[in-house]
């Protein structure tokens, strides 16, 4: 049994107030740890931020996710300074001051999660007369988290449920990795991955044949064995599998035992079970 890579979703959020620098660094310090998951989008000075609602005042469990309100991209960086994350005395800090608190050993999944706008193509294989329109859309903030991560020196991959956005960083950063986050469609995600040569693709849990997994519904996303064996092809093109998001040992040790590439987890120490006998 493979021994996937640890990719710690929004900073172990499990057990950290997510997508904040102190999840970031305690993450971090667990030998694990491959990269970190992250995810951005603008203040409404356009720069990046480390986010991943698009309203501060979402909630999570029952808890609001900060003690601010209103749209993130609308918010100064100022305010969001003063913003505490969860009942924390953490922030929501800027993608800049993310990165320089990390350690060059660990890499950095960043999600690219908004642009600052509304009108956008969830999950969906554009046709190609909309491509560049949807690449136009992203392409100045994509250009502000380019420079903020050509300044780290760790691992960086850049993800995204958004073709436009992949576009985008295809075009302004093709030295980067990238990766299509897949919803509902493992056709439509197999499609965007070979039309801009992702190196990896991320699919939800239940979206890997030969798993228990495959049959529970999880989200949005009905219980239905799917019919392409994305890990099959995936791998045949050349392509990582990193599944997201993962709760329980149990689901890392299925995903493991078909040979995923990588997992993202809520919480440390799943993998434990999993490590292959010596």
């Amino acid at each position: 049994m493979s021994s996937p890579e640890v990719l710690a979703h929004r900073g172990f959020a499990g057990i950290y107030p997510e997508n904040t620098i102190g999840a970031a660094t305690d993450a971090a310090a667990y030998e694990e740890t491959t990269m970190i998951e992250i995810d951005v989008q603008p203040a409404s000075c356009g720069t990046p931020v480390v986010f991943h609602d698009d309203r501060l005042d979402n909630t999570r469990d029952g808890q609001p996710v900060t003690d601010g309100s209103g749209l993130v991209w609308e918010t100064s960086l100022e305010e969001l300074a003063e913003t505490r994350v969860l009942g924390t005395e953490e922030s929501v800090p800027t993608l800049s001051a993310f990165l320089e608190a990390l350690p060059e050993t660990v890499g950095v999944n960043v999600e690219l999660k908004n642009p600052g706008r509304s009108d956008l193509r969830f999950a969906e294989s554009l046709a190609e007369s909309d491509r560049k329109e949807q690449r136009a859309h992203w392409a100045p903030f994509v250009e502000r988290v380019v420079t903020d991560c050509d300044a780290f020196s760790g691992e960086i991959l850049f993800s995204s449920f958004y073709e436009g956005a992949l576009a985008a960083a295809r075009n302004i950063a093709p030295d980067y990795s990238a990766a299509v986050l897949l919803a509902d469609s493992v056709k439509t995600g197999l499609e965007i991955a070979r039309r801009y040569d992702c190196e990896a693709i991320h699919p939800p849990r239940n979206q890997v044949r030969g798993t228990e997994l495959a049959s529970e519904p999880y989200g949005s996303i009905p219980a239905d064995e799917p019919d392409i064996d994305l890990l099959e092809i995936a791998h045949d093109e050349g392509r990582a599998v990193n599944v997201w998001t993962v709760d329980t040992w149990v689901q890392f040790t299925q995903l493991a035992e078909v040979g995923v590439d990588g997992i993202i987890v809520d919480y440390p120490g799943l993998g434990q079970s999993a490590r292959p006998q010596e």
